[in-house]
């Protein structure tokens, strides 16, 4: 049972479509994405620095972008199979949702487009930052967090939380760190999926009001509580209900934790992650025991992609 999941902010790297351009239809294919956002997703994939793809407004419509990037590129003029679930993590959610019928690839990196720069702007208000916390016994994590005034704002797994708020808050987070764990920065600029976020929450609540989508085709993992959607015309799931999900996550914690308990529940066997990939199949390998994983993170990954896929759907 294959399961495809879609990487989130933070994963980007400098120069990390270069490689791709070079195989049939993806100059193409990333011309229409950047269209539809307005966002020149080839030249910031390929010779825009570090600090320039770490911008909110730049990072994830090229995040979103280089998943469905590398679907298309491992899907185009092949006979694949088609899986049995998809999520994604965070912003990754944008780029499960076109996966799974809900919104074009195009309508998807548009609409994401929208909340990036509602997000910037947010995060432009205030000195906030987000941090990981990795190891250490839980309950004493969460108790660091809250006593350095931060928010859980990615609860990724038993042994990784990423911590938001304030610099001021961070900063006292790393000076006192939960016994047996290590505090690790991220290369992201504010803190989402907090209160924090309230005012981009509004402002693209106002966008997604009126922004087209359908019902999803198969399963759909929701970042909110880790369950799939149901009902609609499919049977998984409504696209308004998605939307009106991807609207909420702004400002709510990532349970992502919860999506793979939901993909054990589910008897996955093998699980996906799309580019930039690296991250998810990580923390797969800690918390779903004897689940295979395969990540795409360049051009070289796709032959064994290809076989992943026909094991495990």
């Amino acid at each position: 049972m294959l399961a495809v999941v879609c990487p989130g902010q933070g994963s980007q790297t400098p120069a990390m479509l270069e490689p791709w351009l070079t195989l049939p239809s993806v100059r193409e294919f990333l011309g229409e994405l950047s269209e539809a956002s307005g966002v020149d997703l080839i030249a910031h994939g390929t010779t825009s620095d570090a600090d320039t793809i770490r911008d909110t407004a730049v990072a994830q419509p090229l995040i979103v972008a280089s998943s469905l990037m590398a679907w298309h590129a491992l899907t185009h003029g092949k006979t694949t199979a088609t899986p049995h679930v998809v999520a994604g993590h965070s912003v990754g959610e944008f780029a499960a949702s076109a996966l799974a019928g809900v919104m074009t690839n195009a309508q998807a990196t548009a609409l994401v487009t929208h909340r990036a720069r509602a997000m910037a702007q947010a995060a432009s208000a205030h000195a906030t930052g987000m941090t990981a916390v990795v190891g250490g016994q839980p309950d004493d994590v969460l108790a660091s967090i809250a006593a350095a005034g931060l928010t859980p704002a990615n609860m990724n797994s038993p042994q990784q939380v990423v911590a938001a708020g304030s610099l001021d808050g961070i900063a006292a987070l790393q000076a006192s760190p939960p016994a047996r764990a290590r505090v690790i920065a991220l290369q992201v600029a504010g803190a989402f999926h907090t209160e924090f976020m309230a005012p981009a929450q509004d402002a693209f609540r106002d966008v997604a009001r009126g922004w087209p989508v359908a019902d999803p085709t198969l399963t759909l993992l929701s970042n909110r509580d880790g369950r799939a959607f149901t009902d609609g015309a499919h049977g998984y799931g409504r696209g308004q209900d998605m939307l009106d999900s991807l609207v909420h996550q702004i400002t709510s914690p990532v349970r992502w934790d919860l999506c793979q308990h939901t993909l054990a529940d589910l008897g996955v066997t093998g699980v996906l992650e799309l580019a930039p990939g690296g991250v998810l199949t990580g923390l797969a390998k800690r918390t779903l025991k004897g689940v295979a994983t395969c990540a795409i993170s360049s051009p070289d990954d796709l032959p064994t992609a290809h076989d992943f896929i026909t094991e495990h759907a």
